[in-house]
C-alpha cells in the first residue's frame, strides 16, 4: 500500500470545480491531469473539461498546454506566472490567442452540428429514393458513373 497515492487521491478533486468533475466523472483521467487543471479558474477548468471530453484526450501533456494556453486572467493564481520551459513570452501569447480562436471555432461547429446532421438525413433520405428509381439509375450509369457510384456509397452508409 502506497501512503502517498492514498493521500493524493484523497485531495485529488480539491480545487476543481464541481462542473468540471461532474463531466469528467465517468472518464479514465490521469491524477496528474488534475494537478494541471487545478492551476485554471473554475470557468476554464470547465472549458478545458469540454475541450479534453471533444478530442477524447485526458493526458498531462495535453492539460498542459491547455494551461500553457490559457489567459493568466483566467488562471487559478493570476499573481503567480507562467511557467512554460522553452518558450518565450510571445510564444505563450500567441497559444493564448490560438486557443482563444480554437475555443470559438469549436462553439460555432458545436451550435451547427444539429443543423448540419438533419440536412444529412435528409439528403441521404432523398437519394435514397432516386436510386429506386430504375430510369434515374440507368440516366446516371450512362451519363454520371462516378456520381452514381458516390451515391449508391451514401445510400449503403444509411
Amino acid at each position: 500500500v502506497n501512503i502517498g497515492q492514498i493521500r493524493l487521491k484523497k485531495h485529488l478533486l480539491k480545487g476543481i470545480c464541481p462542473e468540471a468533475i461532474d463531466m469528467l466523472k465517468d472518464r479514465f483521467v490521469p491524477t496528474n491531469t488534475f494537478i494541471e487543471l487545478r492551476k485554471l479558474a473554475a470557468v476554464r477548468q470547465i472549458e478545458a473539461a469540454q475541450l479534453m471530453i471533444a478530442m477524447n484526450k485526458f493526458s498531462i501533456n495535453y492539460a498542459k498546454s491547455l494551461v500553457g494556453a490559457t489567459a493568466p486572467s483566467q488562471l487559478a493564481n493570476t499573481s503567480q506566472p507562467k511557467k512554460l520551459a522553452g518558450l518565450s513570452d510571445a510564444q505563450i501569447a500567441l497559444m493564448e490567442n490560438e486557443s482563444t480562436k480554437l475555443d470559438k471555432e469549436y462553439q460555432l461547429v458545436e451550435e451547427s452540428y444539429g443543423s448540419d446532421h438533419l440536412d444529412l438525413v435528409v439528403a441521404r433520405g432523398y437519394v435514397g429514393r432516386l436510386l429506386e428509381n430504375a430510369r434515374v439509375v440507368r440516366y446516371l450509369a450512362q451519363n454520371f458513373p462516378e456520381i452514381l457510384s458516390e451515391f449508391q456509397k451514401m445510400a449503403v452508409a444509411g
